[in-house]
C-alpha cells in the first residue's frame, strides 16, 4: 500500500470540497488484470471491503449505477427491480468514457458526468469503511460507508 501524494482526482476534490474524510491509496497495476481480487491483494484489504461501480442501462430507465463487493457480481434481476426497470444489462466497455468520464478499472461513484442513481448492495452496511475507485486507475479511496451513501445519495438494495 503506497501513501505517497499523487495528483488529486476529480472525486478527491469534490469529497475535500464536501469536507468528507478519505484516504488515498495507490497500487501497481496490470492492464491485463483490473479484477476487484488483483486490486484487493495489491492495497491489501479483503475482497470484499472494496466495492466494484457497475454502470448498467435499464429498461425503460436507462443509465444507473451498481455498486457490489468485489467477491460477488450483480444479479441484473435485481438490480433492475432495485431501480424500478423491467430489466438491466451492463453498459458496454466503450460506453464508459462517454456516460460517466472514467475507463474500466477507474469507475468512481463519485464525479460521474452525470448524476445517475447509484445502488449499492446491502452488504455495506456490515462495513463501517469500503474501498471505492479514486476515478483512476492504481488508485483507491478508504472512505466511510455511511460518507459515501450520504454524498452520493445511494440506496442499499439486494444486488447479489
Amino acid at each position: 500500500m503506497d501513501m505517497k501524494p499523487q495528483a488529486k482526482t476529480n472525486a478527491m476534490r469534490l469529497l475535500d470540497k464536501a469536507g468528507i474524510a478519505y484516504q488515498a491509496v495507490s497500487y501497481g497495476y496490470e492492464e491485463s488484470d483490473l479484477s476487484a481480487i488483483h486490486v484487493a491483494e495489491a492495497v491489501g484489504v479483503p475482497v470484499r471491503m472494496l466495492f466494484k461501480t457497475l454502470v448498467l442501462r435499464g429498461e425503460p430507465g436507462g443509465i444507473f449505477v451498481c455498486m457490489v463487493s468485489g467477491d460477488s457480481e450483480v444479479d441484473l434481476k435485481k438490480a433492475a427491480a432495485a431501480s424500478g426497470n423491467k430489466r438491466a444489462a451492463m453498459v458496454a466497455v466503450r460506453e464508459l468514457l462517454p456516460l460517466t468520464g472514467y475507463v474500466r478499472g477507474g469507475c468512481s461513484p463519485v464525479g460521474m458526468k452525470k448524476p445517475y442513481p447509484i445502488y449499492i448492495d446491502t452488504a455495506c452496511k456490515e462495513l463501517e469503511h469500503i474501498f471505492i475507485s479514486a476515478g483512476r486507475r492504481g488508485m483507491q479511496l478508504k472512505i466511510k460507508t455511511s460518507d459515501l451513501i450520504g454524498f452520493t445519495g445511494a440506496l442499499p438494495a439486494e444486488l447479489v
